[in-house]
């Protein structure tokens, strides 16, 4: 007999019975609010074309790379998981991708990933056994006879997940013509886009070629000329913010910023567009490029969000055969203070720009993160990222920084994520994180109820609207650049 699926109410919440009555309380308040999802890499032609999704394997397993890294890393080929590579998709039997899934999902055990996928398998598609050998073919069909039905299209799942934004993230040379499709089907729901320019500011990645050209072309503006090269991302940004974007988003390898002249600025700039690219040429342009950025947002409102501090692609080989985002991303140690004194020394008090911290590297929450944040009004905290958007991450990020940053200096929740079946998952464990934080805060009489049932509600739902400007009329570039 299959083992049964349990799927507690009170996981993740506290232990101790008075403590996690507070939780569930809490948790309550919050349980049904709506979903933002300021950032992350869902496919917008999902939800231009609503067609339905393929099987369990191309929509659960080959997408994912906090699954198929964690096969990979026991000897399972990417192939045989029937993740694309460099030479297309693989002919992999789907089913027999799955198998293996299931057959290794002990693997799983005690990662968010597990919470994630039990979540998925019994709140989304309401299956009632575990997930195993056994009933791999039991829930590969399940799935799949509900992916073909019109209430597991994109669009109706988008609207069952109670989703009221959801930001994807794009490139200044590609075109966004899913989301010019989004808005033009006239569907209500609001999936909007982030400016993502790292292959056009980042001479050391492998696409920068290709991206110059693209760059090039969509924006009509000579890319290769540093003047040009500017009006080209001023431009592109104005088309992201008439595509909804309130937000561009640099993963740079470093925090580093720099405040070059104009004229050392154009130099850096035309020797590497000549091909004298070095290591440290690379990384003061993309230091200069974050200043540049934020001049630009001074106009036009985006909000920054740094996300440094990822040696990404680690696994040459596999970038070789497979190219990018295959779950190679390893984190590395990261420097703040120093990285953004440029920065912030040119416009850290000014009331118009507005920038979101991210890291990998847990050692500067308390010691750099949180007193700069505590600080300088232009700076806020991103929620625990990628690594670390585990319970127990999202629990020591409310620890070290909580006590010099406060809690308004951070935004909220956000899921980073290419699964868009995770992402009510994923917001439902930092919804029972903060609660069990709160409870224990209210148990240990740091604070009273009143105060846990309004921070509740503003981790979770008013803060990141508030942190990505989606409190906000909605401007177009045009009424953007008028306003300054």
């Amino acid at each position: 007999m299959a083992r049964p699926l349990i799927f507690h109410d009170d996981r993740l919440f506290p232990a101790d019975e008075r403590t996690r009555s507070i939780a569930r309380e809490l948790y309550a308040t919050v349980k049904g609010l709506p979903i933002i999802s300021p950032h992350g890499h869902t496919d917008p032609a999902w939800f231009a074309t609503n067609d339905p999704f393929q099987d369990a394997t191309d929509l659960l397993l080959a997408p994912d790379h906090y699954l198929f890294r964690m096969l990979y890393s026991q000897g399972i080929s990417l192939d045989a998981l029937k993740v694309r590579s460099k030479d297309g998709v693989p002919g992999t039997d789907p089913r027999e991708a799955w198998r293996l899934l299931a057959q290794n999902f002990h693997l799983f055990r005690g990662t968010p990933s597990w919470i994630w996928l039990n979540h998925v398998f019994s709140q989304v598609f309401g299956m009632e056994v575990f997930f195993s050998a056994e009933t791999s073919d039991l829930y590969f069909d399940t799935i799949n006879e509900a992916l073909a039905t019109d209430a597991f299209r994109p669009r109706a799942l988008f609207d069952r997940f109670n989703i009221e934004t959801l930001a994807t993230t794009e490139g200044p040379h590609e075109s966004l013509k899913h989301h010019h499709a989004i808005r033009d089907s006239g569907w209500g729901g609001h999936v909007i886009t982030a400016y993502r320019p790292d292959a056009v500011i980042d001479f050391e990645d492998e696409r920068s070629g290709r991206a110059f050209e693209r760059f090039a072309e969509v924006s009509g503006q000579d890319v290769f000329s540093w003047r040009g090269y500017l009006e080209a991302h001023r431009l592109r940004r104005g088309a992201f913010i008439d595509a909804g974007a309130t937000s561009s988003d640099h993963g740079h390898p470093t925090a580093a910023t720099a405040d070059l002249s104009d004229a050392e600025s154009e130099a850096l700039f035309l020797s590497l567009v000549k091909g004298e690219v070095t290591p440290h040429k690379a990384e003061l342009f993309r230091a200069q490029m974050l200043t540049e950025m934020a001049k630009m947002s001074l106009d036009d409102g985006l909000v920054m969000q740094i996300h440094p501090g990822s040696h990404r692609n680690h696994n040459v080989g596999l970038l070789d055969s497979h190219g990018r985002d295959k779950g190679a991303d390893i984190p590395m140690q990261t420097e703040y203070v120093s990285a953004l004194k440029p920065l912030l020394s040119k416009f850290g008090n000014d009331p118009r720009l507005s920038i979101i911290l991210f890291t990998l590297d847990e050692t500067v929450y308390s010691r750099e993160l949180a007193p700069l944040a505590g600080h300088y009004p232009v700076l806020k905290l991103g929620p625990s990222w990628w690594f670390h958007d585990s319970p127990e991450g999202m629990m020591r990020f409310r620890e070290q920084v909580t006590e010099t940053a406060g809690f308004y200096n951070t935004v909220g929740f956000n899921d980073d994520t290419r699964a868009f079946l995770s992402i009510p998952a994923r917001h439902d464990v930092a919804r029972r994180v903060d609660s069990g934080f709160l409870a224990r805060m209210v148990a240990e009489h740091r604070m009273d109820l009143v105060e846990a049932q309004e921070l509740i509600v503003d981790l979770t739902y008013t803060l990141p609207k508030r942190a990505y400007k989606l409190d906000q009329p909605r401007p177009t570039s045009a009424s953007a650049k008028a306003a300054h």
